[in-house]
C-alpha cells in the first residue's frame, strides 16, 4: 500500500491498482477476521488444560467459516456491485395531505457513473426502478466521482427513467469537483455547469437551494432540494433557510439533502417542520451485514444515521445505501439500492 503514494492522484491506472488491492486485502483479510476469533477462543480454553492438541472439529469449523465468508468476498467484489436490492417502507403521516395517500416516491443516490464499466449491470437496475412505477423518483446526489463526462456514456439509459409527477435531483459531495486538480478555476467552473446539464439532460430538475410545490387533485406538498451539507471537512454549500423561504408554516414538506448529517445538525433544528428527508453519501460503506433484522457497517462509526429509515420528534430520514459504488469496485453485505416509499394519511 505504500507504493499507492508514488502513483498520480486521480489516474485511471491508480484507481485499477487501488480497487484491485481493496479487493485483495478483502479477500485474504476478512475470512481471517471472522475466523480467528473462533481459534482464540479454543486458544484460551486450551490455556486452562494444559494446551492439549486443538480439537481437530474446531479446526474444521474454522476452515468451513473462512470458505464462507470467502465466497461471499468474493460475490461482493465480482457481482456485487449490480446486486440491487429494492427495499420498501410505509410512513404513516397525519400531516400528508389526503390525495397523497398512497403516494410513492422511488430514491437513488450515489450513482457514481465514473464507476460503472458494465451496461447491462447499470441497465438491470435502471429497469427495476422503473418496474415500481413510482408518482415520483428522486435523486440525491453524487451522480459522478469527479467529471460531467462521465456520465456522457450513461445519458441515454438513464434519460428512460419515468415518474408521473416527475424527477428531481440535488448535487453531493463529488459532483462538484472538489477532489481532482484542475488546469484553471474556469475549468472546474465549467465542469460543474456542465454537470447541472446533464441532469436535465437525463430529465431531472436539479434543486438548487430551492423548492418546488408537487399538485395532486386539487392539494400539493413541496419538494425542497439543498445543495451539498456535510459536517467535519466536507463543504456546506446547501442552504435550507433559502430552500424553504416563503413555504407555509402547515405545508408538508419533504427534503432532498445529500449527506445525512445535515438532519442532525440542520433540519430537526429548523423552524419550518420538514416532514420527510431523503439522503444518501455513506454507501453503507459498501461493506457490513444486514441479516434478519440485524444491521452492521464500520461506517456506523462515522454517521449516527447511515443505512435505512430514522424517526425523530415525528420527522423521518431515509439514508439510501447508493445505487453505484467508489473506491472499491464491488458491495460486500451492503448491496446497491433502490429505495421505495409509500406514503399514508393518517397513523399507523
Amino acid at each position: 500500500m505504500v507504493s499507492l503514494v508514488f502513483l498520480p492522484k486521480g489516474g485511471k491506472i491508480a484507481q485499477h491498482i487501488i480497487t484491485g488491492l481493496m479487493a485483495f486485502m478483502l479477500l485474504t483479510f476478512v475470512p481471517r477476521l471472522f475466523s480467528v476469533p473462533v481459534l482464540l477462543i479454543e486458544d484460551i480454553t486450551r490455556m486452562f488444560r494444559g494446551f492439549p492438541p486443538r480439537a481437530v472439529w474446531v479446526s474444521q469449523l474454522t476452515a468451513a467459516l473462512a470458505a464462507v465468508i470467502f465466497l461471499v468476498v468474493l460475490f461482493g467484489v465480482t457481482r456485487g456491485r449490480h446486486f440491487y436490492r429494492i427495499r420498501r417502507e410505509t410512513l404513516y403521516l397525519p400531516d400528508l395531505p389526503e390525495a397523497f395517500d398512497n403516494f410513492t416516491i422511488t430514491q437513488l443516490s450515489d450513482i457514481h457513473s465514473g464507476s460503472f464499466t458494465s451496461d447491462t449491470g447499470v441497465q438491470k437496475g435502471l429497469d427495476m426502478v422503473n418496474a415500481q412505477e413510482s408518482d415520483l423518483i428522486l435523486f440525491t446526489g453524487d451522480l459522478v466521482n469527479n467529471k460531467a463526462s462521465e456520465m456522457d456514456r450513461w445519458i441515454p439509459a438513464f434519460s428512460k427513467l419515468k415518474a408521473a409527477y416527475g424527477k428531481f435531483s440535488v448535487l453531493g459531495n463529488h459532483d462538484y469537483g472538489d477532489y481532482i486538480p484542475w488546469e484553471s478555476e474556469k475549468a472546474k467552473h465549467d465542469n460543474l455547469t456542465r454537470l447541472k446539464q446533464v441532469h436535465g439532460d437525463i430529465g431531472f430538475n436539479l434543486l438548487l437551494n430551492q423548492s418546488i410545490s408537487i399538485k395532486k387533485d386539487g392539494q400539493a406538498i413541496n419538494l425542497i432540494g439543498v445543495e451539498n451539507w456535510g459536517k467535519g471537512g466536507f463543504h456546506k454549500y446547501g442552504d435550507l433557510e433559502k430552500a424553504a423561504a416563503g413555504l407555509p408554516a402547515n405545508s408538508f414538506n419533504i427534503l432532498m439533502s445529500h449527506d445525512p448529517s445535515h438532519w442532525d445538525a440542520v433540519t430537526l433544528g429548523h423552524q419550518q417542520h420538514i416532514h420527510l428527508t431523503f439522503a444518501g453519501h455513506t454507501h453503507g460503506m459498501q461493506f457490513g451485514i444486514e441479516l434478519f433484522g440485524f444491521k452492521w457497517s464500520p461506517i456506523k462509526y462515522v454517521y449516527k444515521q447511515w443505512a435505512g429509515l430514522y424517526e425523530q420528534a415525528g420527522k423521518y430520514l431515509y439514508v439510501n445505501r447508493g445505487f453505484g459504488y467508489l473506491g472499491l469496485k464491488g458491495r460486500i453485505g451492503m448491496w446497491p439500492e433502490i429505495a421505495v416509499i409509500t406514503l399514508k394519511h393518517g397513523l399507523a
